[in-house]
């Protein structure tokens, strides 16, 4: 099976990378794509060595499955090049999440709406990805009316420029800024541009794509974005109002059994979800689980995962495999 991995230099890609390897992906053919500046460089795959190539050479090669991470409109432009050859497009940038013909896509919670005439298929927004593995199994078992929830979200969410930022800020060294404000030291309580209701961009991808990758619109959401000088996850306080009643200890026996979970949750031993403990992992860790004592049926809990891993590269990889199991690419 060949595999076109676009943006395969970049943060995210080279996380691809990793992540198709470790799954052990049924890559007979690696072709990675970048920019005109990188092209015929080499990286390594499984211990092979592999020249970068460009965009129309990728499309000519005719790959099984392109996985996107190269920016919007990259995906704006090329995404429907790709899906006109009859590559299956699996792209992780915001183009496409909120176009009514295209799947938003976390395998635990809506693989089942994938069909073999996608050829565009969404990954959705990192901070909504582990929020929604968490809130499926709930809201199945209890069905939940409304969801506050505040990000701590790590550099790496924004790519290399900042992660070199905040590591220059603790040296004492001038240099590029990815943000307009320090970071080290500090939280900054804007992801993405503001909009005309006063949220961020990435406020509202968290209210709207949780709608649609739930498949339910009565759902209201309500989130404020923050960065903060972390590496190695993201993680968000949930404040869940549901219809129906629980117990805490129902709570945790379904976030137990549920895919993709990871239940850390013993304030005894001081055990709860952070992102140094969740990096380099799959699974959506979650603890900190209580009852919301000023109101009724509602509960606390803290999530954390791994952004460029769950939140970005594995994802990806698991809509791939999905789209293998069910025979709608060739393997």
């Amino acid at each position: 099976m060949k595999i076109a991995v676009v943006g395969a230099t970049g943060l995210v890609g080279t996380k691809m990378l990793q992540v198709l390897a470790e799954r052990n992906f049924p890559v007979t053919e690696l072709l990675p794509v970048a920019s005109e500046k990188s092209i015929g460089k080499e990286i390594e795959f499984k211990g092979k060595k592999y020249k970068v190539i460009g965009m129309q050479d990728a499309i000519d090669a005719k790959p099984s499955i392109a996985i996107f991470s190269a920016g919007g409109n990259t995906s704006l432009e090329w995404a429907p090049k790709f899906a006109d050859a009859g590559i299956t497009v699996i792209d992780n940038s915001s183009a496409w999440r909120m176009d009514e013909t295209k799947k938003l896509v976390v395998p635990e919670v809506n693989a089942h709406v994938l069909t073999a005439a996608d050829k565009i298929i969404a990954n959705p927004n990192c901070s909504t990805i582990q929020m929604v593995v968490v809130l499926k199994p709930l809201h199945d078992r209890f069905k939940i009316n409304r969801v506050v929830v505040s990000t701590y979200q790590s550099v790496t969410g924004t790519g290399v420029k900042a992660v070199e930022q905040m590591m220059n800020e603790r040296k004492g060294i001038e240099g590029p800024m990815a943000y307009k404000y320090p970071i080290d030291l500090n939280v900054i309580p804007q992801i993405d541009v503001f909009i005309e209701n006063g949220y961020t961009k990435e406020e509202m991808k968290m209210v709207n794509e949780t709608k649609k990758i739930m498949e339910d619109n009565s759902i209201r959401v309500t989130a404020t974005c923050v960065r903060i000088p972390t590496m190695g996850g993201h993680s968000e306080a949930l404040n869940i109002e549901f219809e129906n009643d629980f117990s805490i200890t129902e709570v945790k026996d379904i976030l137990h059994s549920s895919p993709g979970v990871t239940l850390q949750d013993d304030i005894s031993n001081a055990i709860y979800p952070m992102p140094l403990t969740a990096q380099d992992k799959d699974d959506t860790f979650v603890g900190r689980i209580r009852r919301d004592e000023s109101q009724q049926k509602t509960l606390n809990c803290w999530v954390v995962s791994d952004n460029l891993r769950k939140g970005a590269a594995t994802n990806a990889v698991q809509i791939a495999e999905e789209l293998v199991k069910r025979g709608f690419v060739n393997a």
